[in-house]
């Protein structure tokens, strides 16, 4: 992770690999991103879900305190980023995507403690959803997006009025918070060599958050088993995601990273059903596989958009 690599995003038109077009070349970096995603997203909603069992210990603020002290610890141990010969924009950009991240997540376990899990990601989903329309240029992303919607409405009951309203506030507010750092994530990855830069923002996060996690859970955050559950906590649900989204986002536009983002809430109802104890209605069920139509129409409608541009 410390070796220096370019860092632009990966399109279509960049160069493949000796003995294909762009477009053969495209497709598969294109699908292997879409395993980057999965497989990020399988681990942030297995890590939530061990973080609601740990808030009992810690509070809310505490979790999000130890989660990112120790992904920081982490990311800046293991990518030894470098200090010097960055410009101001560079460092503007790290330092709001700390800001972001530490944002969003106080946002989403705020919520988690006031409403199920599955709600509260199906509600902070809607941020990434929106980011798809609005960034897209072409008109097929915004019908993927509409599916992807009705399904998160379909996994949340048809309505959520029976929720905890500030809970449903602060979901919201995570929401918008996510899009944002799915914008500031691909600049970050522009910018910085490998995962520089997130071990940098994660540094910033770390540091925005700490004074609110000593608040509210003081010595608690000492507790040897608190330390060690929160400690699996960041490695589940940041320093693995985060990493593997920002090595996506190189490879997708941010308005279909932001769809394929909308299987968030799938992921959070299986975590929920084998940690949590949450079963699974079938109603929920016919919402997770428009959820995953949804994101995988966005995935075959870039690769399609690849093989056509040459």
């Amino acid at each position: 992770m410390t070796t220096r690599s370019a860092a632009t995003p990966t399109t279509a038109s960049t160069t493949a690999p000796p003995g294909t077009t762009p477009a053969q070349g495209a497709a598969p970096r294109r699908f292997g991103a879409l395993g980057l995603v999965l497989s990020g997203g399988i681990s942030v909603q297995f890590g939530a879900a061990l973080a609601v069992t740990l808030m009992p210990r810690a509070g809310a603020f505490g979790v999000v305190t130890l989660r990112l002290l120790a992904a920081a610890v982490v990311l800046l141990v293991v990518c030894r980023p470098r200090l010097r010969g960055h410009s101001r924009t560079d460092w503007s950009t790290v330092i709001v995507f700390g800001i972001t991240m530490a944002a969003m997540n106080g946002l989403f376990y705020q919520a988690a403690d006031r409403i199920p899990l599955g709600a509260a990601v199906t509600l902070e989903v809607l941020g990434p959803l929106a980011l798809s329309v609005l960034a897209s240029r072409r008109a097929i992303n915004a019908v993927w997006a509409a599916l992807a919607l009705a399904g998160v409405f379909l996994l949340g009951g048809g309505g959520f009025t029976d929720l905890d309203p500030l809970g449903v506030a602060f979901a919201l507010g995570a929401g918008a918070m996510w899009a944002t750092y799915i914008v500031f994530s691909a600049r970050t990855g522009r910018r910085f060599p490998q995962a520089d830069g997130l071990a940098l923002a994660m540094g910033v996060a770390a540091l925005v958050f700490l004074p609110l996690g000593i608040a509210e859970s003081g010595s608690r955050l000492l507790n040897p088993t608190t330390v060690a559950l929160g400690s699996a906590v960041a490695v589940l649900s940041s320093v693995l995601p985060y990493t593997l989204e920002l090595l996506a986002l190189r490879r997708l536009p941010a308005s279909t990273f932001a769809v394929l983002m909308s299987l968030e809430p799938a992921i959070a109802a299986t975590a929920g059903f084998l940690i949590l104890g949450q079963s699974l209605t079938v109603t929920q069920s016919l919402a997770i596989a428009l959820v995953i139509a949804a994101s995988m129409g966005a995935v075959r409608t870039q690769v399609g958009r690849g093989r056509k541009s040459t």
